[in-house]
């Protein structure tokens, strides 16, 4: 069993207590951190325009992007220009860069080039956000308010708005980093704006954010969309059934894809792979007639003529619009 598995297990596991006394001091430095942080001894950035972070307390995927697109969208919706700004994790840049719609996966990163295809706003990435977020401004005066994603723990940017994101797995085993998948103290839930539960409220985290205001989100699966077909060849899961299927996921919880095309009746062969896995051809490589399944944000990573047929499921999150009028009336003046 790997780290990662091992943290969201219920409990401590005996194999992670050598790596209690490492938590301690994660926990302790990331408090000075973030205290130095408050006092302003170390440089927080305001923009000039209201910024909303979309982030979580655990290491890995719980639904961030899936959120941040419904944001923006809902956003948009009510006559505001947003913009997107992210770390662009597995990706080469290290500058302030914009994500064109044809940009390099490997270069700004998959879950940018996501945003970017999926929102068509503009997307800008780098690891310093707020030299990143400053950058989209000066290239877009028009863009009236920024949504971070991923951005909680990155405190040289000042924030008007804080949202964490929990899926079913919760907390994992309650512990920080290393013995642990917590980010930062559960504690912390208590300092933000809004609480989001990508699925099941899990028991261990709910007391924590009993005093924030939080929000359900489910994630719903659209049509199928054949890869390379620019998104104009559709069709439903029915239409896969009887075929040799197997599905890749290269995302923080591949088993949440999985559960999904299981819920739609589809019988595959799972093929998981690390966040932001860089595939070679080999991944892709399936028998003679088989068909691969594939997330919107492994998608972005293959090449269009991908030789094996291959389709692509979308999802989009449902939520209740408290939160975006809870945004609005929280940055209203601003």
């Amino acid at each position: 069993m790997s780290l990662p598995e091992r943290w969201f297990e219920p409990r401590l596991s005996a194999g992670l207590l050598p790596l209690v006394p490492l938590a301690g001091l994660f926990g302790a430095l990331s408090g000075v951190r973030r205290e130095l942080f408050r006092r302003g001894w170390c440089e927080v950035r305001r923009m000039r325009v209201p910024v909303v972070v979309v982030g979580n307390l655990i290491v890995g995927g719980a639904g961030k992007t899936p959120l941040t697109l419904w944001l923006v969208n809902e956003l948009a919706r009510r006559g505001r220009r947003p913009g997107i700004v992210s770390r662009g994790y597995g990706g080469r840049a290290t500058r302030p860069l914009s994500v064109s719609l044809d940009a390099d996966p490997a270069l700004v990163g998959d879950e940018p080039l996501l945003l970017a295809r999926r929102s068509r706003v503009p997307v800008w990435v780098g690891r310093d956000r707020a030299a990143a977020a400053s950058a989209l401004l000066q290239a877009h005066p028009e863009v009236d308010m920024l949504v971070c994603d991923d951005g909680l723990q990155h405190y040289g940017l000042a924030r008007d708005f804080e949202i964490a994101v929990f899926d079913a797995r919760g907390a994992g085993n309650g512990w920080l980093l290393p013995a642990g998948p917590l980010r930062e103290p559960l504690g912390r839930l208590r300092q933000l704006d809004a609480v989001i539960f990508n699925g099941i409220r899990h028991q261990e985290v709910a007391p924590w954010a009993a005093a924030t205001p939080s929000f359900d989100m489910a994630l719903l699966p659209g049509r199928f969309r054949k890869l390379g077909s620019a998104g104009e060849e559709t069709c439903a899961a029915a239409d896969l059934k009887g075929q040799r299927l197997f599905a890749l996921a290269g995302i923080g919880h591949p088993p949440r894809f999985f559960q999904t095309l299981s819920e739609l009746g589809l019988d595959f062969e799972r093929r998981p792979f690390p966040d932001h896995h860089r595939f070679t051809a080999a991944d892709f490589s399936v028998p003679h007639g088989g068909i691969l399944l594939l997330t919107e944000k492994d998608a972005v990573k293959c090449p269009p003529t991908l030789a094996t047929e291959a389709w692509v499921l979308p999802v989009e999150a449902e939520i209740s619009l408290e939160l975006v009028e809870l945004i609005l009336e929280k940055i209203r003046g601003r």
